[in-house]
């Protein structure tokens, strides 16, 4: 099992394996199924070496919206991944159209995004039956 980044920026990408090995921590990357960059480290890291590197890519990933809320024409970007750790525990990525995305960062914190992305993927892996509103 292994940490996934995604990047749709190669220079960025270069930025996190180089913030990465700077650490010691060995990476792999892999072009990602439907555009960009996957980088891959081990899941069984230090918790503080994981809160460095959750830090390094969401400043990355600010730059990176920066980035696709500049662009235009053939070079927007259609869609944008978030980065979230499913109900059991497990790395995932969201992707989501960039028109949503960039709608949620003009009135969200990247961490408020996560957050929200995490808990729909909760209330999808593990849905609850019934009523919304009711008693508790």
């Amino acid at each position: 099992m292994a940490n996934e980044y995604i990047f749709f920026d190669a220079a960025l990408r270069d930025r996190f394996v180089s913030f990465v090995a700077g650490h010691g921590i060995p990476s792999q990357t892999r072009p990602d199924a439907m555009e960009g960059f996957v980088v891959a480290l081990a899941d069984d890291l230090a918790d503080e070496l994981e809160e460095a590197i959750e830090a390094e890519y969401a400043t990355l990933m600010e730059e990176q919206r920066d980035m696709v809320e500049a662009a235009e024409g053939e070079n927007a970007r259609a869609l944008m991944a978030v980065a979230i750790v499913l109900p059991d525990g497990q790395p995932g990525v969201a992707r989501i159209p960039a028109r949503y995305v960039r709608r949620l960062f003009a009135h969200f914190s990247t961490e408020e995004v996560h957050e929200l992305v995490a808990a729909i993927a909760q209330s999808v892996a593990n849905p609850v039956a019934g009523p919304l509103c009711r008693k508790s």
